[in-house]
């Protein structure tokens, strides 16, 4: 028992669960890419990062640790970096506040353009799709994943611990007054954010809001 308790080998689990990660890891890069773009920073540009190949996103330890967390050895996964030089980017802080938002947006949009596409099919052809999710487990947990894991993807990204997006959401919006606070988060940031893994403590913070944000989407879905 003891680690391997956890282990989830259920395989259309985990092949819609790595598509799911995969696409809504992918978008999310490419919106920090594509934001930083466009507010004049040229270096995701010039690094191959304002791109949908996933490949151009793909960060050997990350995406191991991705794997392992899709069967359920590891707490965390992540994505390639888009490298950005806030000097670039036009409005200071409020333009790496938006670069950093643009991320979890995209999941949330995702998220959103999954629930409102399997609504529309249900419309369409209730019975034909109705027939097509009880009858596929891979296609039922593929699109309840592109719902609920991409919410995750947002809210989890959203935390305002660095290196984590919310971090830098909460410097463009934060005050002069804050920065010895911002200061100490950004030394310590990443042994907080461990210790809320490993404590469990990210549930805890994560959990409401994404019960608040995934269920009527869920629900529009038509898959609770």
């Amino acid at each position: 028992m003891g680690l391997f308790s956890n282990l989830n080998l259920n395989l259309p689990y985990m092949l819609s669960t790595a598509i799911a990660l995969l696409l809504g890891i992918t978008f999310h890069e490419f919106a920090h890419a594509w934001t930083a773009n466009r507010l004049g920073d040229p270096t995701p540009r010039l690094n191959g990062r304002v791109t949908l190949n996933p490949l151009a996103h793909f960060d050997p330890i990350g995406g191991i640790m991705t794997l392992l967390a899709i069967v359920g050895l590891s707490p965390i996964g992540w994505g390639k970096p888009v490298p950005v030089n806030p000097y670039y980017l036009r409005y200071g802080r409020r333009g790496m506040m938006l670069t950093s938002l643009a991320g979890p947006l995209s999941n949330l949009v995702m998220a959103f353009v999954a629930a409102l596409t399997l609504r529309l099919a249900w419309v369409a052809a209730p019975t034909g799709m109705a027939r097509a999710l009880t009858s596929s487990v891979g296609l039922w947990y593929l699109a309840y994943n592109l719902v609920t894991l991409n919410v995750v993807l947002a809210i989890f990204n959203l935390l305002p611990i660095p290196p984590l997006d919310g971090f830098h959401i909460l410097e463009g919006l934060a005050p002069p007054s804050w920065d010895r606070v911002l200061g100490f988060l950004e030394r310590y940031g990443m042994w907080i954010l461990l210790g809320l893994l490993l404590l469990g403590g990210v549930g805890l913070l994560v959990g409401p809001l994404y019960r608040a944000v995934a269920w009527p989407l869920l629900k529009l879905a038509g898959l609770l």
